[in-house]
C-alpha cells in the first residue's frame, strides 16, 4: 500500500487569517491541525499544540485571538514524500519525526496523511497494556491551567489525565485550553489578564466524560474507540478500574513501526 491511497485533503488556511477564525475552522471541520499557506505556497502546520503555545505568551496576552495571525503560530513539523512511497515507510518517518506526512510531486501538494489515517490502515495485534505508557504524567483538578499548559508544551504531549482523590476524575487536553485562552484574551480586559488567568484552574475547563480502556483491551479495539470518539489518548485501567496508564495515537504507531 502506498500513500497514496490514504491521504486526504487538509483543510487549509492563509498565514494572514487569524488564530480567533482558525480555532473556529477547526471546531467546524473537526481537526486539529490546519495546512497554512500563502499564494498556494505551503508554509506549515497549525497545530492545537503551536496554537496553545501562542495564545499562553504572556507578552501578547492583552491581545485577543482576532488581532493574531496564524503566521504566528505555524509549525514546520511534517514530512513530504512522494505519492509512491510505502505506508510503511511513512509509519517509519512519522515515529522518528513526528508532525505529519504531506504528499507532494513536481511542487504540488497531492494530500496529507495524518496518525488518524495511518491507525485506520494498520494492522493492530496485541493489547492496550502492552504498549501503553506506564506512571503517566498527571495534574490535579485543584492546579492551574497555566501550569498545565506549561506540563503539556515541555513533555510535548497532547493531553494530561486529571486526578481528584486518588481517582481518575477527567481529561485536560491542548485543545480545551486553546479554546479556554482564547474566551480568556476575548472577555477579560489586558490590564486584568496577568491576576486573573492565575485563578483559572484546570477544574474548570477539563472534559469529566473520561473515555478509557482496559489493559487486556485488543488494540483494534482501542483504535476503534479513539477514531469513534475523535481521541489523541485513552486512560488505561486494571480490573479494579485504577488508572495504571495512558495510550496515545503515537504510542500505537510508534509501536507499529517498531
Amino acid at each position: 500500500m502506498q500513500v497514496k491511497d490514504i491521504m486526504v485533503q487538509p483543510q487549509k488556511i492563509d498565514k494572514s487569517d487569524t488564530i480567533s477564525h482558525a480555532l473556529d475552522l477547526m471546531e467546524k471541520k473537526n481537526t486539529k491541525r490546519l495546512m497554512v499557506v500563502h499564494n498556494d505556497t505551503l508554509l506549515g502546520v497549525l497545530t492545537m499544540r503551536s496554537l496553545t503555545k501562542e495564545l499562553g505568551t504572556r507578552k501578547k496576552l492583552s491581545k485577543p485571538a482576532s488581532s493574531l495571525h496564524v503566521a504566528t503560530a505555524v509549525s514546520d513539523n511534517y514530512t513530504k514524500v512522494l505519492p509512491d512511497t510505502d505506508v510503511s515507510d511513512a509509519l517509519t518517518l512519522m515515529k522518528k519525526k513526528g508532525g505529519v506526512i504531506i504528499i507532494s510531486n513536481n511542487g504540488d501538494i497531492l494530500g496529507w496523511i495524518t496518525p488518524q489515517e495511518l491507525l485506520q490502515a494498520s494492522n493492530l495485534n496485541g493489547f492496550a497494556g502492552e504498549i501503553m505508557q506506564k506512571n503517566p504524567i498527571t495534574i490535579s483538578s485543584s492546579d492551574r491551567v497555566s501550569h498545565a499548559r506549561h506540563l503539556l508544551l515541555d513533555n510535548d504531549i497532547g493531553r494530561l489525565p486529571v486526578i481528584e482523590n486518588n481517582k481518575l476524575a477527567g481529561i485536560i487536553a491542548e485543545d480545551d485550553i486553546a479554546f479556554a485562552m482564547r474566551s480568556f484574551r476575548d472577555l477579560v480586559a489586558g490590564n486584568q489578564q496577568d491576576s486573573r488567568i492565575k485563578n483559572l484552574l484546570v477544574a474548570d475547563i477539563m472534559t469529566r466524560s473520561v473515555v478509557s480502556v482496559y489493559t487486556n483491551t485488543p488494540l483494534e479495539e482501542v483504535v476503534r474507540t479513539m477514531l469513534e470518539n475523535d481521541l489523541g489518548g485513552v486512560p488505561v485501567l486494571n480490573l479494579e478500574e485504577e488508572m495504571v496508564g495512558f495510550l496515545t495515537r503515537r504510542n500505537i504507531i510508534n509501536s507499529i513501526a517498531e
